[in-house]
């Protein structure tokens, strides 16, 4: 145990003397946090909308004036043919048209029906379904609104009402979906690639030699390697979640203990990852690529962007190796829902596994050359 404290302190003491270093580990965390908080999002507002009026009536203009006030909508004008809409859609100066039909008031009025074409700019399927469900939905309060005026004593009540209820995130706001993921995603990141970096550091500078000829044991010196980031992540993470709930209003709302007992099992793993990644290296360059490689791949099918169910079911099952999808279920379950050990029960015995696993590979892997 001696032996593990003095190789602590070593590492301490040359993470701090480093003034690079700091910075990377407690300000670049909080500066990506408030920014990628704000700006990864897959909700779609001020979507640029071009209307073309070949009716130009009463109440063709109070179609226009829905549109124009919706929050979800930046209207862009009235143009007066289909070609003027359609280049706006190819040259992106709209990413929706609405083409309202010649005669439109005289065929609601007369034959009791009109049509309305919505033309969508499709390149982002998501997001080209979202807009289309909110033209819909503003042109089926239309609809509403002229059967109102037409039959103001019918009673156009539908026979079953639902009343919906939006449990963990009532506001429906997707920052708090994604923060706590993002939170993942930083603490990931640090923890990977300094751990990464470490061991490859003694490797370029020499010293790993005097280290290899010393009676250090090999799970001692992993140990000594690890534990230090495993401090400072853990710390990260701490100011991670005091961000959350001052700048984004976002409590933890389940057990903080609980947190953070996950989050040092899962770290284990991380840095067990990048201290792997090291004993195969020579240089930083080599570390940082492949762990680069290994953390896109982690991320992107983590679930922090896209739901892990949509997936396929080889990319469902290449997760269960995927120590980044573990957490970032975990940490919304308890930040978000306040759930129990028992809820998680079956996800953080195997990301223990994961965790002893990877560990022990990196002990093994390392090899005390002369």
């Amino acid at each position: 145990m001696r032996t593990i404290l003095y190789i602590l302190q070593k590492e301490f003491i040359q993470v701090f003397r480093d003034k690079t270093m700091l910075p990377i580990i407690f300000v670049v965390p909080i500066v990506q946090l408030l920014i990628l908080s704000y700006t990864a999002t897959f909700e779609i507002k001020n979507i640029d909308l071009v209307v073309v009026d070949h009716d130009k009536s009463v109440v063709s203009a109070k179609i226009i004036s829905k549109f124009s006030g919706s929050a979800f909508f930046n209207f862009k004008g009235v143009v007066d043919s289909y070609e003027e809409g359609e280049n706006s859609l190819r040259n992106d100066y709209a990413d929706q048209v609405v083409v309202i039909e010649p005669g439109f008031e005289r065929n609601l009025q007369v034959e009791k029906q009109a049509r309305i074409q919505v033309v969508t700019n499709a390149i982002n399927g998501s997001a080209a379904s979202l807009m289309s469900a909110y033209s819909i939905s503003i042109i089926a309060d239309f609809n509403r609104e002229i059967i109102v005026d037409a039959f103001p004593l019918a009673n156009i009540e539908l026979p079953i009402r639902t009343q919906p209820n939006f449990w963990y995130n009532p506001e429906l706001n997707y920052m708090t979906f994604m923060v706590p993921g993002i939170l993942v995603l930083l603490v990931t990141i640090i923890g990977m690639f300094l751990s990464g970096m470490n061991l490859v550091k003694e490797k370029e500078i020499g010293t790993i030699e005097q280290i290899n000829v010393t009676p250090i044991k090999k799970y001692q010196f992993i140990a000594g390697k690890l534990l230090p980031f495993w401090v400072i992540a853990n710390i990260d993470l701490a100011i991670g979640l005091l961000m959350a709930y001052l700048v984004f209003r976002i409590p933890v709302v389940g057990s903080l203990p609980l947190l953070f007992g996950v989050a040092s099992v899962y770290l284990v793993a991380i840095l067990s990852i990048g201290l792997f990644i090291s004993t195969m290296t020579n240089t930083i360059q080599q570390s940082m690529f492949i762990s680069w490689f290994f953390l896109v791949v982690f991320i992107l099918m983590s679930g922090l962007f896209t739901p892990i169910e949509s997936m396929p079911d080889w990319a469902q099952d290449l997760n269960y190796i995927n120590p980044v999808a573990y957490f970032i279920k975990i940490n919304r379950m308890i930040m978000l829902k306040g759930s129990g050990f028992a809820d998680f029960a079956r996800d953080f015995y195997l990301l223990l596994i994961y965790a002893v696993s990877v560990l022990s590979f990196a002990i093994f892997r390392y090899k005390k050359r002369i």
